[in-house]
């Protein structure tokens, strides 16, 4: 173990791993309570529900003798439910079954299609009287749930860096994949330690504490930077010199100043020749192709390509530099192809916009096929010399002591400081003391900076730093309180800007004035105002809508041969700024259905058949097609719910079910078969999805679920698998007619919108959930659906503006208040009790 890792243990910095302990350091056993006591009044209680008489009462009780417990009863068991003893007056004693059937009742899944329904009246009365009784029950015994502390995850974490020390990382080179639970990959519950991460936590801290200070004793290393071969490489890329075609760009933090080496490699065909070796028009002896580096879009280096290059030679297909001297810091590293033509290729096949789309044909006649760039790989430093003024260094030393007895005054300066802003708090005695005992380590063996640098690997290292603890205020007794005013900063500002918070916010809380409920709405809008607030769409929206499974999806080439890398980062672009743009104009959430413009660059606008759009900027257009409209008809949501060869009306379904309306169908049986098992043709010709998809629901243990899942995926079969318009499907004309499980008929996705509108209480309720669940970092759990009952309703007011949406949450008191965490007693527990 390193050196400086035993200080951290010595000095406190790191936790010792007591199993059973709890977020506050009680040990014991943690286990969420059903109700809590109240000793403090809610902040923002939830808005009642229109009340119900006896009446009613006695209606939804007979909708529930008379209906529910056909399929709901101990013989059959229908979801696993029975209802046999069920009291419509009593829901509160039973809250997880009175908020199903409540979800099943907004949504109109139940009672299903093909039995026989009460009156819509009648079924919108018992979802009313479930509601009412279960909001009741809330009002008089509060519990606004609780969650353990939690962890900076990797965009947490990078985002953390970059503010703390001006400082862009990847952290994924130091913290595994984050695990994901609700949607979400902030949820406290899943955020499980291990050795592997912890290490990950210490190796990060000291790597960027170095970048951050620099280290003009550091050995040579190796950065290599892949360029997914899905990426087309025939057009400019964005950030490499203009002039030039291909390659890649990438912001690169050189650790000191001295000689950097360059290393490109290349894409090679199957038998590991060279890909675009000369075989079509363009790349010819006389005029081989060339690659250039640069740094900050000045050449350093200009490599003739062998076109005879070959796997098997020494040196493979691979190029080098000579060392150049670079300055330490951030600059922009760009390998970029020579452009040595413009205007329409010599190609007598139709080009594809995948430009590497087939590596067996680069040598089949008729194919003009150019080099690609595989890599591009930094070793340095060699020889450093020194250390040059860096945006991190700048942001770290804010003073300079000019004698020895300014040294421990600044940099106690210092350290207090970002300390601060790291544990997003004031420091303590025993905090400052901590990271001074560092300092004076560091600084004995290799001066002032090496002391600072130690201090802020320590500072990196801290729990108070890497988990989100929250506070419990030390003479309350056990039941629900509020948070302190710097614990909230921190909520607000991971849920708007999944990063810590800024001074303002910092100072407002050390003001105590936070808790406030008018301070901290003005604190809310000036966060939204914030450019850091699209992380609402980056992060809430993209994890929300699975923008992120876009990235495993690879249509087959063999029928997509144009769908490369950017095509698919301007479909999730699409949708991501779709929500920002709600968000900053505080618009209706429905708009994102509904929206009659979208925005997107000449890449995402020729796979639309949108005319009038060149360049890569995204810019907003109207969409005049009621098809393409809203996120129905983006490419990022069709696209990862089809399959690399196919559309997917199950898929699609499931999604809408799932994302939009928040009622996931029931998973398949184990035994029965995918809609793989079906013929793909028949009489002489290929068979449609809809076509394979009526063989395979013949079943009649498929044919519950696909009644209720394939209207909905059916309706946007108007769109292929990668979101492109079509009017026919294996030759034959697209027939997307069915009927929604609640009987209205729907055939298009104009259709299907509609219908979901119809019914905006499940819309709306499933996007609140989402919406606290990421902002509280823990699941919404069935003793929390009367707080989103309530920010529905007061959405409702405000026509469902996003900030209706936010404020809701902001204010409820799941996020402000806390339960207090159930502690057993050791004695207690020996004895049984």
């Amino acid at each position: 173990m390193r050196t400086s890792v035993l200080l951290l243990v010595t000095a406190g910095f790191l936790p010792s791993p007591v199993v059973g302990q709890s977020a506050d350091g009680a040990a014991g056993v943690e286990h969420p309570p059903s109700v809590w006591p109240s000793p403090v009044t809610p902040l923002s209680p939830p808005s009642p529900a229109p009340a119900v008489d006896t009446l009613s009462v006695e209606v939804a009780q007979g909708v529930v003798a008379g209906t529910c417990r056909r399929c709901h009863n101990p013989r059959r068991l229908s979801g696993g439910m029975s209802l046999e003893t069920f009291e419509v007056d009593g829901a509160a004693d039973n809250p997880v079954i009175a908020e199903r059937m409540v979800r099943k009742l907004r949504a109109g899944m139940m009672p299903p299609t093909g039995f026989r329904r009460p009156t819509p009246d009648s079924l919108a009365t018992l979802a009313a009287v479930l509601e009412s009784r279960l909001d009741a029950a809330w009002e008089a015994d509060p519990n606004p749930g609780r969650r353990t502390f939690q962890r900076l995850n990797r965009a947490e974490y990078a985002r953390s860096i970059h503010d703390l020390l001006d400082l862009d990382i990847d952290a994924g080179a130091y913290l595994p994949l984050d695990t994901k639970s609700a949607n979400f990959d902030n949820i406290a519950d899943v955020q499980l330690l291990s050795p592997t991460l912890m290490d990950g936590y210490l190796r990060a801290a000291s790597e960027i504490s170095r970048l951050a200070i620099g280290d003009p004793e550091v050995t040579p290393s190796e950065a290599t930077f892949k360029v997914s071969r899905w990426t087309s490489q025939s057009e400019h890329v964005e950030g490499t010199p203009y002039g030039s075609r291909g390659g890649v760009a990438v912001d690169h933090n050189f650790p000191a100043d001295g000689k950097y080496a360059f290393r490109v490699s290349f894409h090679h065909e199957t038998t590991g020749a060279l890909f675009g070796n000369g075989k079509g028009a363009l790349h010819t002896t006389d005029e081989p192709e060339r690659i250039e580096i640069s740094i900050d879009g000045e050449r350093v280096a200009l490599l003739d390509i062998d076109r005879w290059m070959h796997v098997s030679d020494p040196g493979g297909v691979d190029l080098r530099t000579e060392p150049v001297f670079i300055e330490a810091g951030p600059h922009r590293v760009a390998a970029a192809f020579i452009r040595t033509f413009e205007g329409p290729l010599q190609d007598l096949m139709s080009p594809h916009d995948w430009s590497i789309a087939s590596t067996s044909i680069t040598d089949a006649y008729g194919f003009t096929t150019l080099p690609h760039l595989r890599d591009l790989a930094v070793t340095g430093p060699f020889e450093p010399a020194g250390m040059s003024s860096t945006p991190s260094r700048r942001r770290v030393f804010s003073c300079r002591p000019a004698a020895p007895e300014e040294e421990s005054p600044c940099a106690e300066a210092i350290l207090s400081r970002l300390g601060t802003r790291a544990y997003r708090r004031p420091l303590t005695d025993d905090n400052l003391a901590a990271i001074t005992t560092l300092y004076r380590a560091g600084a004995e063996t290799g001066g002032f900076e090496e002391g600072i640098r130690l201090a802020l690997e320590g500072v990196l290292a801290s729990p108070h730093f890497v988990f989100r603890f929250e506070e419990r205020p030390a003479a309350d007794a056990d039941g629900v309180y509020a948070l302190s005013d710097y614990d909230l900063a921190s909520r607000l500002s991971f849920f708007l800007w999944a990063t810590g918070p800024d001074n303002a916010l910092l100072e407002v809380a050390g003001e105590g004035r936070l808790s406030d409920p008018g301070v901290l709405e003005v604190q809310v809008r000036r966060m939204l105002a914030d450019p850091r607030a699209e992380a609402l769409a980056t992060r809430f929206a993209g994890q929300w809508l699975r923008l992120q499974d876009l990235e495993g999806m690879h249509p087959d080439v063999r029928l997509y041969p144009d769908f490369d890398q950017q095509l698919k980062d301007a479909m999730q672009r699409e949708t991501e700024l779709l929500f920002h743009t709600l968000v900053q104009e505080d618009r209706g959430l429905f708009e994102l259905l509904t929206a009659d413009y979208t925005f997107v660059n000449e890449r995402l606008a020729r796979h639309y058949g949108i005319p009038g759009v060149t360049g890569t900027d995204f810019r907003r257009v109207e969409i005049p097609e009621p098809e393409r409209r809203g996120v129905l008809g983006h490419g990022s949501v069709l696209t990862l719910t089809s399959h690399a060869s196919r559309t997917s009306p199950v898929l699609r379904g499931k999604w809408v079910m799932e994302v939009l309306l928040g009622t996931p169908p029931p998973p398949p049986p184990p035994d029965v078969s995918d809609l793989e098992a079906t013929p793909e043709a028949q009489q002489g010709r290929l068979l449609t999805v809809r076509e394979r998809m009526e063989m395979h629901r013949a079943s009649p243990a498929c044919r519950s679920c696909h009644r209720v899942i394939d209207p909905i995926g059916l309706a946007l079969e108007h769109f292929d698998g990668t979101g492109a318009r079509r009017i026919k499907d294996n030759g034959m004309p697209i027939d997307a007619e069915g009927e929604l499980y609640d009987g209205t008929p729907i055939r298009t996705a104009a259709d299907l919108r509609a219908a979901l509108l119809a019914r905006p209480i499940p819309l709306v309720r499933a996007f609140t959930e989402n919406l606290l669940a990421y902002a509280l970092g823990r699941r919404v759990e069935h003793y929390d659906m009367p707080t989103v009952r309530s920010i529905a309703r007061q959405a409702q007011e405000q026509d469902h503006r996003m900030s209706a949406f936010i404020m809701g949450v902001v204010n409820s008191p799941a996020f402000r208040l806390k339960g207090a965490e159930a502690v057993v007693d050791d004695m207690q527990a020996e004895n049984g009790n």
